[in-house]
């Protein structure tokens, strides 16, 4: 049942009603410390949409600070409260709506090593490897020259070469971090959380994680490839922690640069997976990292050739491997579902059953969103990545193919919880009733039950009713005789980017042992409707001009609400359930970029893309 469209903006005022105050720029009120802090915070017990960064680097990161950026802890939650910061490249940068959580993760390996290397006072500075470091900050090395050695710093950071690492440095890094974090968390306005980022990567094959903290209990220093690039000794340290009253939990991002090593079907070691090793991972990694801006996860073509949408944003490149290929299978979150499912029908446990956020992975304390103001750790992004590769280069020679072409500018985080702080937020972290989007604040909301009404939609308490009557996104749903369960889906779009076109479920689910998967459209903007044969909407008409990047205003909806059965549902079968939501199409970042520089965007790289949002999944057990 698709909801009428007179009652949308009832049902609008509802869902807003009780939303983070992300939609009104304001200037940011002064930090009040740490969990002690106090503010009269009125819960809701319906839940608030909440949005946040959990993958933020500052000048701690090695990586960050040899790219330029001198950006602090500090200067990262002030960033995100609305405050303007410079950028490393010359040029100020402020978001456009403060946000509501953030967290910096800065590379635990080698945290603060490159800012000591360049302080006469730091014994790291008189080591041999801090000159390449000031020859490179210096501007000295250009060119291949300076590729041999960011390589050469790179070997240290990997436990290649001895004698530059100064625990002291790294603990006095930590600490600074984890000051930085109490001093901006401001409870009921403004959330942060103490985390950092595992950076596993056997021969460029992706396996990094953030680590999380639900409180103020964390490690005295924390745990990095230095101590082993195997995630299950990572899973194994936090456990350990976590008797100790440290709480937290591990994200892992970016399993498209992989080599299909995120999701495999057998162990770090090679052995195959049990059901211990799948209550482990569950346990520290109830959520994924679905989009960034080295690429979305979601899907591959070459996985999903029947998903018209499966080649958004695709970075088929091993994380800081060049050009090495990463393999799709294994690599991304749907075929992880499926696997699950598989693993679970076949052999009775499911290691691959998490919720979805999106994150940023910016390396300047300072992310963006923003397909129009997208910019890079060394500046906004040049016109030679942007125009065609014969057009003629400004000292006269030709643009190069570069790998940040395929960047992007993505994305967000988005919980619902009863309140703006570290508790009610990383509690719905764990029951996985999260969304991410790639960068617009659209609103998802997802709900299964056996026994919801039809007019559920237009009932003035939904939400309440749909909680008492069945589960929230990240939950999972009995399944009861042979009836078929009903799924309200629900999206409000972000007033400050383009209108919604559709709203689909991906189903996922075993047959005859095989795994298979569909995608449905169940809502059409502008009153258009559902093919019955092809579960498809038609076009909306929406344009764009590549002139301008104007968009058609005459086309797409404020809100999509459908109230949806699965017309295929077997009671009999294992499957899985997820909504994902998507824009009128808008200009990609390059294209932007191209008319500013005043040339044709290359023709090799998409014009437009539809930015979208996902929910966690449904499950349907037994």
């Amino acid at each position: 049942m698709t909801r009428p469209r007179w009652c949308g903006s009832l049902l609008l005022t509802i869902l807003l009603s009780g939303c983070g105050g992300t939609e009104d720029t304001v200037a940011p009120a002064p930090a009040t410390g740490g969990e002690t802090a106090t503010r009269s915070v009125d819960a809701n017990p319906l839940r608030n949409a909440y949005f946040g960064d959990l993958h933020t680097h500052t000048n701690y990161s090695y990586d960050a600070f040899l790219n330029g950026t001198r950006n602090t802890p500090d200067d990262a939650y002030r960033y995100a409260q609305g405050e303007a910061l410079p950028h490393p490249a010359g040029f100020e940068i402020q978001l456009d709506r403060p946000l509501d959580f953030y967290a910096v993760t800065d590379h635990a390996s080698f945290l603060g090593m490159m800012r000591a290397a360049q302080d006469p006072d730091q014994e790291a500075s008189r080591h041999p490897a801090a000159e390449t470091v000031d020859r490179m900050m210096s501007g000295a090395v250009t060119g291949p020259a300076r590729a041999e050695a960011r390589a050469s710093i790179r070997a240290y950071t990997l436990g290649l070469s001895e004698g530059w690492l100064d625990t002291s440095v790294v603990r006095s890094a930590w600490q600074d971090v984890i000051d930085a974090a109490e001093r901006h968390n401001d409870p009921g306005r403004f959330t942060t959380f103490i985390g950092y980022e595992f950076t596993g990567s056997p021969e460029n094959q992706n396996l990094h994680r953030n680590v999380i903290y639900r409180g103020s209990q964390v490690p005295d220093i924390p745990f990095s490839r230095l101590d082993s690039m195997n995630p299950e000794e990572l899973w194994a340290w936090m456990d350990r922690n976590r008797d100790a009253g440290m709480e937290a939990l591990a994200i892992p991002h970016n399993s498209n640069g992989s080599n299909g090593l995120m999701f495999q079907l057998e162990t770090y070691d090679g052995n195959p997976l049990d059901a211990a090793y799948a209550e482990v991972r569950t346990r520290n990694e109830p959520l994924v990292e679905i989009t960034q801006t080295k690429g979305t996860s979601d899907t591959h073509p070459a996985l999903s050739p029947n998903d018209e949408w499966a080649d958004f944003e695709i970075y088929p490149y091993r994380i800081g491997g060049g050009t090495t290929p990463s393999q799709a299978p294994g690599s991304y979150v749907r075929e992880a579902y499926l696997n699950g499912l598989r693993l679970e029908a076949e052999q009775g446990f499911n290691p691959y059953r998490f919720g979805l956020i999106g994150s940023t992975d910016n390396h300047t304390g300072s992310g963006y969103a923003n397909e129009a103001d997208y910019f890079t750790p060394r500046g906004r992004p040049q016109p030679g990545l942007s125009v065609p590769l014969d057009a003629p280069g400004p000292d006269g020679g030709r643009y190069s193919n570069g790998q940040g072409v395929l960047f992007g500018s993505s994305g967000l985080a988005g919980v619902w919880a009863e309140e703006n702080t570290r508790e009610s937020i990383y509690d719905a972290f764990r029951r996985k009733e999260t969304f991410a989007t790639t960068g617009p604040r659209m609103r998802v909301r997802f709900f299964a039950g056996y026994d919801y009404p039809d007019d559920l939609p237009v009932d003035p308490e939904m939400v309440a009713a749909a909680y008492e009557g069945g589960v929230a996104m990240g939950g999972d749903l009995v399944a009861a005789g042979e009836g078929a369960p009903r799924f309200l889906a629900w999206a409000t779009r972000d007033p400050a980017s383009a209108p919604l076109q559709r709203l689909q479920i991906i189903k996922g689910w075993i047959e005859e042992g095989e795994p298979q998967e569909r995608v449905y459209d169940i809502a059409c903007s502008d009153g258009l409707a559902v093919d019955p044969t092809t579960h498809r909407c038609p076009e909306n008409g929406s344009t764009v001009d590549l002139t301008d990047c104007s968009v058609s205003q005459d086309a797409g909806d404020a809100e999509l609400l459908t109230l949806w059965s699965d017309p295929e549902f077997d009671a009999g079968e294992r499957a899985f359930y997820y909504v994902r939501v998507l824009e009128n199409p808008t200009c990609r970042w390059t294209t932007w970029d191209a008319i500013r520089a005043g040339v044709e965007p290359r023709p090799d790289i998409p014009a437009t893309l539809q930015e979208r949002a996902w929910s966690s999944p449904i499950w349907v057990v037994f």
